[in-house]
C-alpha cells in the first residue's frame, strides 16, 4: 500500500500475521491519522475477498472529494462553493478571452493564495507587504463572494473585522464540596452572561429591522470553555473564547472599551487577549463615486443580473487588499443556490457554474479595459 513501511517479514509467516502487521504500520492516532491510508487498505481487502464496501461520510450524502454529479447536475464536493468553483471560472474565462485573441491596456493577474480559512496571516496579510505583490501595481480586485438562494447575486463591498477573543478568570481555589468564595467559574459566568446578552440584543436588532443584514450587526458565539482538572477540585483559572464578528461603522475603540468593561465587572483577576482582532476595515463604494463600481454594475444590467451589494458577514482576504487602497469586491456568481459553504452536502449545479463562467468572460474584459484613474497617475 502507498506509504506503507514494508519490513522484511520473516520466512514462513502467516499471511494473517502479514496482514495484521500492515495494518498496524498504518498511522491511525491523532492529532493526524491517516485515515485514507486506513480506508484504502481496507477497500483492497473487501475487493480480494469478493465483498462490497461501503465509505459512510457523515452528515455527507457523496464523498466529499469525489465530486459526485447527480442527474439534477449537482455537483458535491468541499469547495464547490468555497471556492474552487471560483478559481476555476477564473482560468476558463481567461482561456475563452485568450482563445479569442482578446487583449487588454490593463494586465488581469490571478492569484491562489493560501491559509484563509484561518486568517491569512501566511497568506493574503504577507502577500501584500511583499515586492511581487507591489509589482502587480493592482488598481482592483475580485473575490470571493456568497451563493444566494433567489434569483438576486450577492455583491460583498466590505466585511465585519474578525475578534477572536480568549476571556481568563482568575479565582480561589479549592475542594469541590465546599462553598469557595470569589471562584474563576463565578466571574467567568458574569462575563459569559454579559456577553451573551448583548449577543441577544444585536439579535433582535437584526430580526426587527427587514433593512439589516447580518453583515450589519455584530455577531459573538462563545465557541470554547476551558478548566478544571477533577471533578472535586475548584479550578484557579477557566478560560471561555468568544468568536465576535464586527461591522465596519462599529467605532473599534468604544466597542474595545466595552469588552474591558465587561471584565471589570465580573471583578479582579478577569482579563482579555486577542488570538485575532483585525482593526483596518475599509468601504469599497458602490456608488458612482466608484468608477470601478460604475463599470461592474454596468455589465451586470447588460447582463440582465440583479445584484445586491451588502457587507460581508464573515471574512475573506479582501480586507488585506482594501486594507493597501486596493478596492475589492467579493463576488462568487452563484444564484439560485443555497448557502453550503462548510456545511455538509456543499455543492454547486454545473449549469450555475457554467452560467459563472459567462460573466466572467464579460465582467473581466470590462474591468481590464478602464482607462487610468486620476490616483494611481
Amino acid at each position: 500500500m502507498p506509504g506503507q513501511d514494508h519490513h522484511q517479514l520473516s520466512e514462513g509467516e502467516h499471511p494473517a500475521v502479514t496482514l495484521f502487521r500492515q495494518y498496524l504500520r498504518i498511522r491511525t492516532v491523532q492529532p493526524e491519522p491517516s485515515y485514507d491510508e486506513a480506508v484504502l487498505f481496507l477497500e483492497k481487502i473487501a475487493k480480494d475477498l469478493g465483498l462490497e464496501c461501503q465509505k459512510v461520510e457523515e452528515h455527507w450524502n457523496h464523498d466529499p472529494f469525489e465530486a459526485f454529479k447527480d442527474t439534477q447536475g449537482n455537483i458535491y464536493a468541499r469547495g464547490a462553493q468555497d471556492m474552487k468553483c471560483v478559481g476555476i471560472q477564473y482560468l476558463e474565462a481567461v482561456r475563452r478571452l485568450k482563445a479569442e485573441g482578446k487583449c487588454f491596456p490593463r494586465t488581469i493577474h490571478l492569484t491562489f493564495v493560501p491559509d484563509e480559512e484561518i486568517g491569512g496571516y501566511q497568506g493574503m496579510q504577507l502577500f501584500v507587504k511583499q515586492p511581487e505583490f507591489k509589482a502587480l501595481r493592482a488598481g482592483f480586485a475580485l473575490d470571493e463572494g456568497l451563493a444566494s438562494p433567489t434569483e438576486t447575486f450577492t455583491v460583498f463591498y466590505s466585511e465585519r473585522s474578525p475578534w477572536w477573543l480568549h476571556v481568563t478568570s482568575s479565582g480561589n481555589p479549592g475542594h469541590g464540596s465546599q462553598f469557595i468564595e470569589n471562584t474563576a467559574a463565578e466571574k467567568l459566568h458574569k462575563v459569559v452572561t454579559s456577553v451573551l446578552e448583548f449577543r441577544e440584543q444585536e439579535k433582535h436588532r437584526l430580526q426587527s429591522d427587514p433593512n439589516l443584514t447580518l453583515g450589519s450587526v455584530t455577531s459573538v458565539n462563545l465557541t470554547m470553555l476551558e478548566g478544571g482538572v477533577a471533578f472535586n477540585v475548584v479550578p484557579a483559572t477557566m478560560r471561555a473564547s468568544f468568536d465576535f464578528r464586527v461591522p465596519p461603522d462599529v467605532d473599534h475603540k468604544a466597542f474595545d472599551e466595552r469588552i474591558q468593561g465587561w471584565c471589570q465587572e465580573a471583578g479582579e483577576g478577569v482579563t482579555y487577549q486577542f488570538y485575532q482582532k483585525f482593526t483596518e476595515p475599509r468601504i469599497t463604494a458602490v456608488d458612482d463615486s466608484n468608477p470601478w463600481w460604475v463599470e461592474f454594475s454596468r455589465v451586470c444590467r447588460e447582463m440582465n443580473l440583479r445584484i445586491k451589494p451588502e457587507i460581508f458577514p464573515a471574512s475573506t482576504d479582501s480586507r488585506y487588499l482594501r486594507a493597501v487602497r486596493v478596492p475589492a469586491l467579493g463576488f462568487s456568481p452563484m444564484n439560485r443556490t443555497p448557502v453550503l459553504l462548510h456545511d455538509h452536502n456543499e455543492f454547486l449545479n454545473e449549469a450555475v457554474f457554467l452560467q459563472g463562467i459567462d460573466i466572467y468572460a464579460r465582467l473581466l474584459p470590462a474591468l481590464a479595459s478602464m482607462p487610468a484613474l486620476h490616483d494611481e497617475c
